[in-house]
């Protein structure tokens, strides 16, 4: 067979540019390290349980925006089994000591001391719209009527899967790292307390808040890419307080947008399109939709109607629980052995850092909010941020996340740099209630100093809240001196002492919460910090919220202890990430001058002015220790308060329908022989039951079919698409009766043709017994 040299070109130009996106240059082509990822669903209770973030007791879970996961990675050294290092990002607002705690005794019991407290890291994305109740301290869970174990018990089982997954998956593989600037996703929040930092230490940043994201490219020697994981600063707040269905928010849904973005790549045979459109053109709204195209769509003809006519809505009918996890979209994309890809978009320096760009402005008057307390005419209330798709909160959490997936995708595209090197890991536990800390010289002459940290409270200005959602009565930002009505109110609870006021001045006391300890402490005093090192990359993981110049600061004292230790060497030889939120959670971090002003997140600074100090100073002895090769001694251990939980969430009783009716039965139907166009939006109501009763991990509550030519239904979106919405409610508050609302979005993409939506949950019987339902919809058509 000849062929011309013309047309085989372009062929070749193709096949280049697909093997080099499997294969990178730059670096070694044997492998450095043992790689494998895992990803599985932590979805938790969809109803009734409050959401963790906002403490806005009225947000409690309605529903399904798309679902979260918990995804891992793990590297270890091929030449020494013992070293190996886990990170594990989740789809939560924040880590849990108890849920780590945990997590640690099941990877005891099954691996031994492979993996322990020293080398494993689990890291929350932030966001604020995933279910709450999974923390120990009571601060934490009052707003979620106290501990919630459905909530626990998924992620911690999440958790263990996605690990287990990634060990099974590890092998022989390269890692690359490439770090690059992101604008216009993150604006600093409490720009009125960075202002008060060292004009000379601002001067040395061109903005106030990060702006790189730092990637991670795994690459196993067999299968080609596996995996990246990015860290960057922003806040999981573009979904808002008022907000009532779980989401990933931003950075779960560039995860969500990336995984789905390669499988669509690495499914296309590389001479289908040039090598520019497989790096450059995508959609975001397409890429849903590219692998579950039929390459055949029904004729847009007068025999649709027949059809439609023949698909009517089918009536709830009892099912199995397994149907709904094989109709999963992607859970039917298995390739052989091959892993699947895992995109982890986690979480850094974030504490003053908002994903609502446009700004704070006044709801009243439109009018910007006053610049240092971020009121309205006195008031807190009125001031929100803006996300980039204001008023729409669904359209801010896409182009955030967007934005962040489209950096990912230059960054994976171009990283060269490889990670070479041993893998290590440092970790201790310290009392930071009451931790010595030793402070530099004031100025050339001077000794140093020594001050302590302070037991947890929280300041005045906690009560205000923030500009991406801001609390209620007279409460401000910027406040130093508090109000004597809720100093009385505050008293009822705990009146701080002389000496734990004068330690967290200026900051005055609203719950001195490091004090209180009925029925069991209110808030954490045992916190974890740890280094995890993969060759030239260092991970810092944190038990809070730093903020930027705070997350600056930290870095460059541990970047230096390193070079100083390993002989000098280049500043470009280390790179240094801050892992937010891990292990455990403790709240924000500001710098000394931060939290002179008690904005939200000084206030927030649960252990006094001098935390920052303190962390800088810890996380200098373990850096110190990891470059000597000397151990350090663990510290005091957290406690493990699982068996003094209380939850006054009550449980589901029954569900019922009414007489005549089935659970999955249609209540609202599509309109006969609908026809709807791209954007418009599909909505279909079921009778059904609480989502409590089964969370459907793995599964799906909601799906969209497409009819085949065969006349088989193949399906397109589920629980975990963006542009599919499952919303739950019931007609009242005590009532046995509930409804699923189903919402298509239906993307560009979409093909023309013929769909229905199916719904699938469980229903709980008075005598305690489960069974799960299904049902359809009359189909519909697409054009």
């Amino acid at each position: 067979m000849k062929m011309r040299a013309t047309s085989m070109i372009p062929m070749l130009l193709m096949w280049m540019f697909f093997f080099l996106l499997v294969c990178p240059l730059g670096g070694s082509s044997e492998a450095n390290y043992l790689i494998g990822t895992g990803s599985y669903d932590i979805t938790g209770p969809a109803a009734d349980v409050n959401m963790m973030g906002y403490a806005n007791s009225d947000q409690t879970a309605s529903g399904i925006h798309f679902r979260l996961r918990a995804r891992a990675f793990i590297v270890g050294d091929p030449n020494d089994n013992g070293s190996r290092v886990v990170f594990v990002n989740l789809d939560a607002c924040m880590a849990s000591q108890l849920v780590t705690i945990k997590v640690l005794e099941r990877l005891q019991s099954r691996y031994g001391g492979l993996y322990n407290e020293k080398n494993v890291a689990i890291s929350g994305i932030h966001t604020h719209a995933g279910p709450g109740g999974y923390l120990q301290y009571i601060v934490y869970i009052v707003t979620s009527l106290g501990f919630v174990r459905q909530s626990f018990d998924v992620i911690v089982d999440g958790i263990e899967q996605s690990i287990i997954q990634a060990h099974n998956n590890l092998h022989p593989g390269n890692i690359y790292i490439n770090t690059g600037e992101l604008l216009d996703a993150g604006v600093n929040r409490s720009p009125s307390a960075y202002l008060n930092n060292p004009p000379d230490e601002q001067a040395q940043y061109k903005y106030n808040v990060d702006k790189d994201m730092t990637l991670l490219k795994f690459v196993d020697a067999k299968w080609g890419p596996i995996g990246s994981f990015s860290w960057f600063a922003t806040h999981g707040t573009s979904m808002s307080r008022t907000n009532r269905l779980i989401s990933g928010d931003n950075k779960g849904a560039a995860a969500r947008f990336m995984e789905d973005w390669y499988s669509q790549k690495s499914g296309v045979s590389p001479t289908s399109e040039s090598s520019e459109s497989i790096k450059t053109d995508y959609n975001v709204s397409s890429l849903h939709q590219y692998r579950r195209r039929s390459s055949m769509a029904p004729s847009m003809d007068e025999s649709l109607c027949k059809i439609l006519a023949s698909h009517k809505s089918t009536g709830g009918k009892f099912s199995e629980r397994l149907i709904s996890v094989s109709s999963r979209v992607r859970g039917s994309m298995g390739n052989g052995d091959k892993p699947q890809f895992v995109a982890a978009f986690c979480q850094s320096n974030c504490g003053d850092v908002s994903p609502n760009v446009l700004g704070a402005f006044c709801i009243d008057t439109g009018l910007p909010c006053d610049f240092n307390h971020s009121t309205c005419n006195g008031k807190n209330e009125m001031c929100y941020g803006r996300g980039p798709g204001y008023p729409d909160e669904f359209a801010s959490t896409r182009i955030i996340g967007e934005k962040q997936f489209e950096k990912a995708i230059d960054l994976f595209n171009g990283a060269s740099e490889q990670l070479s090197g041993k893998i290590d890991y440092r970790h201790v536990y310290l009392d930071f209630s009451n931790l010595e800390v030793n402070l530099p010289p004031a100025a050339p002459g001077d000794s140093e100093s020594v001050v302590k940290t302070c037991p947890a409270a929280m300041g005045f200005a906690f009560a205000a809240g923030t500009t991406d959602g801001p609390g209620a009565f007279d409460f401000k930002q910027g406040d130093n001196n508090g109000n004597p009505f809720w100093k009385l109110v505050r008293d009822v609870l705990r009146t701080p002492t002389k000496e734990q006021i004068d330690c967290q001045k200026p900051k005055p006391i609203l719950l001195d919460t490091g004090e209180m300890s009925l029925p069991y402490p209110w808030a954490p005093s045992i916190l974890p910090i740890q280094i995890l090192r993969i060759g030239q990359l260092v991970i810092l993981t944190v038990p809070g919220e730093f903020t930027t110049m705070a997350g600056r600061r930290l870095r460059e004292a541990v970047k230096e202890t390193f070079l100083a230790g390993e002989n000098g060497g280049s500043g470009n030889d280390i790179h240094v990430v801050i892992a937010g939120l891990t292990n455990t959670y403790s709240q924000y971090i500001t710098t000394f001058e931060e939290y002179q002003i008690q904005r939200y997140e000084g206030a927030s600074t649960l252990y006094g002015p001098h935390t920052l100090s303190a962390y800088i100073q810890e996380f200098k002895k373990l850096a110190s220790a990891m470059v000597n090769g000397s151990n350090v001694d663990q510290g005091p251990t957290p406690p493990d308060l699982l068996d003094q939980q209380i939850s006054l969430l009550a449980p589901v009783v029954v569900d019922m329908t009414p007489v005549g009716v089935n659970f999955g039965d249609v209540k609202e139907d599509v309109p006969k022989n609908a026809s709807y166009k791209k954007e418009e939006i599909v909505e279909v109501t079921f009778w059904s039951s609480c989502p409590r009763n089964d969370l459907m991990t793995e599964g799906t509550f909601s799906l969209v079919e497409f009819l085949q030519p065969n006349g088989d239904w193949s399906p397109t979106y589920d629980d975990d698409d963006f542009c599919l919405r499952f919303n739950w409610t019931r007609p009242a508050s005590l009532s046995p009766y509930s409804y699923a609302t189903i919402q298509w979005e239906i993307p560009q993409a979409a093909t023309p043709g013929v769909y229905r939506i199916r719904h699938f949950n469980a229903a709980k019987s008075l005598s305690g017994s489960l069974k799960h339902f299904t049902g359809t919809s009359s189909a519909f058509v697409v054009n």
